[in-house]
C-alpha cells in the first residue's frame, strides 16, 4: 500500500479523511481550490453552520477531537415550529436528554480540522485546483489558482473528496458502464441572518431549530455561537411563491410581512439582503462504483450528494472517513481492495439518506403542522416506551442511533410508518389508540436492535 496518498479537497470531509490517513503513518497532500479559508470570509450565501448529530460525532470522537469540537456547538433539543399568527410549539427530537442535535460553525469546524491535520504532518496546498484525471496514465492533473499553470503528479492513490460538482466524478463517468444521476430539486435556497437582539443576546430560543413551515416553502433558522441565526428560506424556483417572482424589494417584504412576519422583524435590511445573497440550487447525486481499482476513491459528497433536509450532508461524509479507515485496516495494503469494500458498505446507506432527506423536506415544510402527524409522532413516542429495543422512531434511528446503517433505519421506519398508521387510522387523540394491538405487529415485524 502506497505511503503517500493525495486527498483533493480541503472541506469538512477531505480534512477529517487527511486527519485519519495521518493517524496510520501515511504522507498526506491536500489539494484544495481556494485560498485558505483561516484566511478569508465564508462567500455570502454559503451555509455558515450545520447540523451535527451522534453519526457525526463518532469519527471526531475516534480522532480525539471531540471536546475541542465540544467548544464549537450549540445544543438543539428540538423543532420550535412557528405558525402564520406567530405562536410557537416544540417539537422535541427524542425522549431522553441526549436525543438532541447541534448547531456547529462550518468555518469554525474547517478551521479546527485543517489545524489537527497538518498538526499530524499533512500538507495542505490551497490555491491548487483539480482538473481532472488521466485514469489511462496514472495522472491527477492539477491548476495553480493564481499563476494559470498547470500540472499532473500522480493519481494512485486519489480520494476525492471535491464536492457535489466533483471534477474526479467527471473523469470516473466516462469509462464504460459508469452510473451516475444528478437530480435537482425544483426548490432552491437563499440564507439570511437574524443578529444578536439590543442586550446582545439571541433573539429567539437558541435551544431549538426554528422552522415557519408553510406547505410548499418553508423558513428554518439555526443560532449561532455569536448569538445570531442562520436563516435559511427553502422555497421553488418558479411558481408564486417563488424566487424568480420575488424580484423587488416591495414583492419580499410584502412576502416576508405575510408569512414570516415575526421572522422578518428580527432581520435588519431584509429587502436588500434577500435581493444582495445568491439563491443556490439543491439536489442529488447518485453514483456507482464510487471508485476505480487502487486509483481513485469518491467520499462525501463527491459521490452522494443529498438535500439538506435531514441534516447528514456533514454526518454522512463523516461516517464515510470512519469507514474508510476501517477498510483500510481490512485491506492488508491493497488500496483496490480498500475502495471497493467502501463502496460495497456504503453505497446502499447513502443512497438510503438521500431518500430520506427528501422524504423529510415534505414533513419540515408540512407535516410538523398536520394533526394526524402529530398523532403518530406521540403515538411513536409512546410505543418507543413501550418496546424500547425495537421501536425506535425513524428520527431518532437516523440522528441518535450511529451502530445501524442509514438502509435499516430506513426499512425499519417503513414498518413502523405501517404499524402507526393502523393504529391511528380514524383516531384523533391518543388515549383512543389502542397501543396493545401494536404489539404482535412490532414483535414479529422488528428485530430487537443492540
Amino acid at each position: 500500500m502506497s505511503k503517500h496518498v493525495n486527498i483533493v479537497g480541503a472541506g469538512l470531509c477531505g480534512s477529517l479523511m487527511a486527519i485519519f490517513l495521518a493517524r496510520r503513518g501515511f504522507q498526506v497532500t491536500v489539494f484544495e481550490k481556494r485560498p485558505d479559508p483561516r484566511l478569508t470570509e465564508l462567500p455570502a450565501g454559503r451555509s455558515i453552520n450545520l447540523a451535527l448529530a451522534n453519526r457525526g460525532l463518532k469519527p471526531l470522537r475516534v480522532v480525539g477531537l471531540q471536546s475541542k469540537v465540544q467548544a464549537l456547538l450549540t445544543t438543539m433539543r428540538g423543532r420550535m415550529v412557528h405558525d402564520p399568527s406567530g405562536r410557537t410549539e416544540l417539537q422535541p427530537y427524542g425522549q431522553r436528554p441526549w436525543e438532541v442535535i447541534y448547531s456547529v460553525s462550518r468555518p469554525g469546524l474547517n478551521a479546527l480540522l485543517m489545524d489537527e491535520a497538518e498538526a499530524a504532518g499533512v500538507e495542505i496546498v490551497f490555491e491548487r485546483g483539480t482538473l481532472g484525471a488521466d485514469l489511462a496514465h496514472d495522472e491527477l492533473l492539477l491548476r495553480d489558482e493564481s499563476s494559470g499553470e498547470t500540472f499532473p503528479t500522480r493519481l494512485t492513490p486519489t480520494i476525492a473528496a471535491d464536492g457535489a460538482g466533483s471534477p474526479l466524478r467527471q473523469a470516473l463517468m466516462k469509462r464504460p458502464g459508469y452510473d451516475c444521476t444528478v437530480d435537482f430539486l425544483a426548490h432552491g435556497y437563499k440564507e439570511l441572518c437574524i443578529p444578536p437582539n439590543d442586550e446582545g443576546d439571541f433573539a429567539m430560543d437558541p435551544a431549538a431549530l426554528h422552522i415557519w413551515p408553510r406547505g410548499g416553502y418553508m423558513l428554518i433558522a439555526l443560532p449561532n455561537l455569536d448569538r445570531s441565526f442562520t436563516v435559511t428560506l427553502f422555497m421553488p424556483m418558479e411558481g408564486d411563491p417563488g424566487f424568480a417572482q420575488l424580484d423587488t424589494a416591495a414583492k419580499v417584504r410584502a412576502f416576508f410581512d405575510e408569512q414570516f412576519a415575526d421572522a422578518a422583524a428580527l432581520i435588519p435590511d431584509l429587502e436588500n439582503a434577500y435581493l444582495a445573497n445568491p439563491t443556490g440550487e439543491l439536489g442529488t447525486v447518485r453514483c456507482a462504483p464510487w471508485h476505480r481499482d487502487g486509483q481513485l476513491c469518491k467520499v462525501g459528497d463527491a459521490a452522494h450528494a443529498n438535500v439538506p433536509f435531514h441534516g447528514k450532508g456533514m454526518n454522512c461524509a463523516f461516517e464515510d472517513c470512519l469507514e474508510m479507515d476501517a477498510c483500510i485496516e481490512e485491506s492488508g495494503g491493497d488500496w483496490s481492495r480498500a475502495f471497493a469494500l467502501l463502496t460495497q458498505r456504503r453505497k446502499r446507506n447513502a443512497d438510503a439518506i438521500a431518500d430520506m432527506a427528501l422524504e423529510n423536506y415534505v414533513e419540515m415544510r408540512d407535516s410538523v403542522r398536520d394533526p394526524d402527524y402529530l398523532l403518530r409522532q406521540e403515538v411513536a413516542f409512546e410505543l418507543e416506551r413501550r418496546h424500547p429495543r425495537r421501536f425506535v422512531p425513524r428520527y431518532g434511528l437516523v440522528m441518535f442511533r450511529d451502530d445501524i446503517g442509514y438502509a435499516e433505519a430506513r426499512d425499519r421506519g417503513r414498518i413502523q410508518a405501517e404499524v402507526l398508521g393502523t393504529i391511528t387510522a380514524g383516531k384523533g387523540a391518543l388515549a383512543e389508540c389502542d397501543l396493545d394491538v401494536a404489539a404482535p405487529m412490532i414483535r414479529e415485524r422488528l428485530q430487537p436492535l443492540s
